[in-house]
Order: structure tokens, then C-alpha cells, then sequence
């Protein structure tokens, strides 16, 4: 039997006792009851966003995050279009690869991964390529837990007339996003990252009149977005193909759980005070935080290895046998691990953590000598 610990990544994440006591029965897919519970969440997601039911919807599409994001890029952007990519992690190299899939033209800016993207970059690629109609890039790039600037950047794109498209996957729920007031048409994210529910479908919040204004432009079946929503629109909730009931329910009481909790502003607040605790602790303990304190994240947080030397699957190992699971790094230029700030975490968790770092590095005698 795996001994339980405490998920301390990006997503999937640990979750209550109520979410996962939600998934203990079988749901039926066609039942009204359950097509209302559907109802109900996509009319929350569109508070959560800060928009009316009259200009924008709120659609779920079975699988990943990842899956959310090719159903826009693919069912919305039509072949005589051009799509920008700000770049400057891994999720958005990921849209560069779907465009390319679907032989999408598109024109990428790729910037540092130790860096945000700037207003002043996206202008010049934007003054250099007048024929551009969508602009995708990343809220929280997990990819090192830097937050990109969209409140900047969004509505200055979309003043273009160019629509906007903005992977909130890892902050959606967890961090305060104006969707109106930004100016952002299409937002995606998934059940289990910020709102804390369990992995199992994506949901885009997408502006109602340039959704449907995509009819007919999808490549494939199942991530047909136009074809989901419109489904959705005339049924009352009906997903097109089998959904993840289990996970629609855990969904629901996660999003209970969340309003119980004062909404956004409060988990955000949890957040940023574990992110805090999490950042100075471990620098007490001699390690060193990859990203600058102004452009850091409260999702997740990268460090550089403390050594040349440094083994992260053993350190990886004695933390996972102290009850934490961490995760490794995923950019090229500095050897990183990560460690998630978010889902049913709170401040005496992160204690109990860094106790076990501490721990570790005294038994080990691990040198602390930081890479530049």
C-alpha cells in the first residue's frame, strides 16, 4: 500500500475530504439532476471571471488542461488567420507545437524562461506583423512559477483588434482575473488546479460572439468547442460524449469549498502567504529561488540546485518518505526543482515541510553552495 502524502505540486494537487467523498457514487451522464449540477458550474466559473452570462460561456471539454487549450487553438482560429505566441516556458512552446499540428501560421516571441513577457516585446512583434488576429501566451507558467503580466498586455493587444487568448491553467481560481476588464476572449483552465477539484476535463470562458462566430472552423470531432458549447446551450448541460461524472461532482463541491474559503481574493491570499513562507524558509536553509520576488507566482516555486552534485531523486525520495511530493525541474538553462504552493495546503504544512528539509540536509550534510 502507497503511504499517503501531501501533493505539493502544481496539479494534480491534495484535495479535501469532501471533494473526493463527492466521487463516492455512480453518476448517471443523461440524468437532469446531473446535467444541472453542469449548469450550475459553468454559470460559477463565469463569476469567478467577473463577466455576464450574456456576452461570454463557460465550456467544459473532457481530458487535461492541454486539452482545453488545442480545442481553442484548433476549433477557433481558421486557416486565413495568423496567431502570436508569447513564449517564455514550456505551456507556451506546447501551443507553438498544436499551431504547427494543425498547419496554423503563427509568429513566436520566446523570451528567457527566467523571465516575464513585457508590453514593449508583444508591441514590436505585433508593429512587425500587422496581419496577426489572435494572441495566445500564459498567466502562471509552471514551467519555473513566473507570472506573465496579462492585465498589462491583454487589453493592449485586443485594442488591435486582435483576439486574446490566455492559458490561466495554474492560476485561474487561485489568482484574481477580471476577464471583462482585461479584455480576454478566450480564458482556459482545468478542474484540478486552483478551484482544487480532481483531474478529469478543461473548461474554456470564451466571449459568445466570437465563439460563435468559429462555427465550422474545428479540425477535429471531440475538441470541436463551438460544437460542445452549442450542445450545451440547446440540452441544458449536456456533454456531446461521455464526461467524467465522478470528477464533475468533485468539481462542484470544490467549487462550494472555494466560496466557504471567501472566494478568489482569499485563496489567493492562502497562497501567496504559503508561497512567502515556503520562499524564505527554504533560503534560511541556504537555498536560492530561481525567479525574481516581483515577478514570482503563488503557485509554484523553482529553486536552483544547491550544488553540482545535488541529487534530486534521493532528495526527492527522503521527502516523499516524510509525507511531501515535490516536483522536478523543466527548463534548461539552470538545474531546478519545484514546489507547489497550492490545493488544501496551509501554513502548518509548509512548517512541517521545510522540518523535513531541514532534516535532510543535517542527516545528509548536503553543501548549500548554491549555483549561480
Amino acid at each position: 500500500m502507497v503511504k499517503k502524502y501531501l501533493l505539493l505540486t502544481p496539479g494534480p494537487l491534495t484535495t479535501s475530504e469532501k471533494v473526493k467523498g463527492a466521487m463516492d457514487f455512480d453518476y448517471c451522464t443523461w440524468d437532469d439532476d446531473y446535467k444541472r449540477i453542469t449548469q450550475s458550474f459553468r454559470h460559477s466559473l463565469l463569476d469567478l471571471a467577473q463577466v455576464s452570462e450574456k456576452e461570454y460561456s463557460a465550456v467544459p471539454i473532457q481530458g487535461s488542461g492541454t486539452y482545453g487549450v488545442e480545442s481553442v487553438i484548433s476549433s477557433t482560429i481558421s486557416d486565413n488567420d495568423k496567431l502570436f505566441i508569447a513564449i517564455n516556458g514550456a505551456y507556451g512552446k506546447r501551443i507553438s507545437e498544436m499551431a504547427d499540428v494543425y498547419g496554423i501560421k503563427h509568429v513566436d516571441l520566446v523570451v528567457d524562461e527566467r523571465q516575464p513577457i513585457t508590453l514593449e516585446q508583444v508591441t514590436k512583434v505585433l508593429d512587425e506583423n500587422p496581419d496577426v488576429t489572435h494572441f495566445a501566451m500564459i498567466h502562471c507558467e509552471t514551467t519555473t512559477g513566473i507570472l506573465n503580466p496579462i492585465e498589462e498586455i491583454i487589453p493592449k493587444v485586443s485594442d488591435r483588434g486582435v483576439i486574446t487568448i490566455v492559458d490561466a491553467m495554474s492560476s485561474f481560481g487561485g489568482v484574481p482575473i477580471d476577464m471583462k476588464a482585461n479584455k480576454i476572449d478566450f480564458l482556459i483552465s482545468s478542474s484540478n488546479k486552483c478551484i482544487q477539484g480532481v483531474p478529469g476535463f478543461s473548461f474554456v470562458i470564451a466571449r459568445r460572439s466570437i465563439l460563435e462566430a468559429a462555427k465550422g472552423i474545428a479540425r477535429t470531432l471531440s475538441l470541436d468547442l463551438y460544437d460542445q458549447y452549442a450542445e450545451m446551450e440547446r440540452n441544458n448541460g449536456k456533454w456531446r460524449f461521455t464526461s467524467p461524472t465522478h470528477v464533475v461532482h468533485a468539481f462542484a463541491e470544490a467549487l462550494k469549498e472555494l466560496n466557504e474559503e471567501g472566494g478568489v481574493v482569499a485563496r489567493h491570499q492562502r497562497y501567496v502567504n504559503n508561497q512567502k513562507h515556503l520562499a524564505a524558509g527554504m533560503e534560511e536553509l541556504g537555498f536560492k529561488v530561481l525567479i525574481d520576488r516581483k515577478f514570482q507566482s503563488p503557485i509554484i516555486t523553482s529553486f536552483i540546485y544547491p550544488s553540482d552534485d545535488f541529487d534530486f531523486h534521493k532528495f526527492y525520495q527522503e521527502l516523499k518518505e516524510d509525507g511531501f511530493v515535490i516536483y522536478p525541474g523543466k527548463i534548461s538553462q539552470v538545474p531546478t526543482f519545484r514546489i507547489g504552493n497550492i490545493g488544501e495546503v496551509y501554513d502548518e504544512d509548509i512548517t512541517k515541510l521545510l522540518l523535513a528539509v531541514k532534516e535532510i540536509v543535517d542527516r545528509t550534510n548536503l553543501q548549500l553552495k548554491c549555483n549561480e
